[in-house]
């Protein structure tokens, strides 16, 4: 399935993020953007498993964090155990993997 950028029509490689022609974000539409799930290098606040939970599935990563330490406070601790699970098995973001922002220079 093609996709094409909401702002101005441009077609976009399978699985980009930003517009390359006017740098938009590219929204979440289900199946035809799926993102492999691995932990991003910028935005993460403990080991990026939240955000890339949020990421993959196109969820809100606040409304992620805060179920997480929900859960976590009513679990007496499982899903503490569970994180690090997800930290050692879900694998790091590549360095070279561009970011939400272009680098600068």
């Amino acid at each position: 399935m093609a996709l094409f950028c909401h702002q101005c029509g441009n077609g976009l490689p399978y699985g980009s993020r930003f517009c390359s022609k006017c740098g938009t974000a590219v929204a979440f539409t289900g199946h035809s953007q799926v993102r492999p799930l691995m932990r991003p290098l910028i935005g993460r606040q403990i080991a990026g498993v939240c955000i890339g939970l949020s990421q993959t599935y196109g969820w809100d990563v606040t409304a992620v964090r805060i179920i997480a330490v929900i859960a976590f406070l009513l679990s007496s601790g499982v899903i503490g155990i569970a994180y690090l699970a997800a930290w050692i098995g879900i694998p790091e973001e590549p360095l070279g993997a561009p970011g939400p922002f272009p680098p600068q220079v």
